[in-house]
């Protein structure tokens, strides 16, 4: 068990320093990454100490798992922009790809209401609830990825490419987060 939660730790720990890549190489995206990187850490260290103290599971696993969610959820935002400014190096489409966010209006608040839904299912242990809000998403975002009205200097290719690597970024940030909680 101790070797899933710090193999976990450690695949999250390499997705939070990609937030680490900031986008506009603003002081905000370093201080969130900062952060994000010091409450992993955090959860990570207090599962793991938490193995040799008796009664430790009572008392502070209420605080592990909102401590969790938040960082599911909060942490998703920054770790998303950063892989999404990954994917836009040295590609020669993209100013495309930036303005598909114009198409794909609400994403941020989309994306933490997903990584919301999705720490929940798995913390709860209802893993099949990951296929039901992927499903919602997708459907909801249908018209948008196939729409004809996009403006000229967007692509479908570009919309649809933001639109996947955001999510898969998103969800396996709340995954990883879920997962240090499910794996103790």
């Amino acid at each position: 068990m101790t070797a899933l939660v710090l193999s976990l730790t450690a695949a999250a720990l390499v997705l939070a320093v990609l937030a680490w890549v900031p986008q506009s190489g603003s002081n905000l995206e370093i201080a969130l990454s900062a952060v994000m990187l010091a409450c992993l850490a955090a959860v990570g260290v207090l599962l793991l100490a938490g193995d040799g103290v008796a009664g430790w599971a009572e008392r502070w696993w209420n605080v592990l798992l909102l401590l969790a969610g938040a960082l599911a959820v909060t942490g998703g935002g920054p770790l998303t922009t950063s892989v999404m400014a990954l994917a836009d190096r040295g590609n020669t489409r993209a100013q495309s790809t930036q303005k598909a966010g114009e198409v794909l209006r609400g994403g941020a608040l989309i994306g933490a209401l997903e990584r919301t839904a999705i720490y929940a299912a798995l913390v709860s242990g209802w893993p099949e609830g990951i296929a039901i809000v992927l499903a919602i998403k997708g459907l909801a975002r249908y018209p948008e990825l196939r729409s004809p009205d996009q403006p000229a200097s967007v692509t479908p290719q570009a919309v649809a490419e933001r639109f996947i690597i955001g999510t898969f970024s998103s969800v396996l940030w709340a995954v990883t987060c879920a997962g240090l909680l499910r794996s103790h």
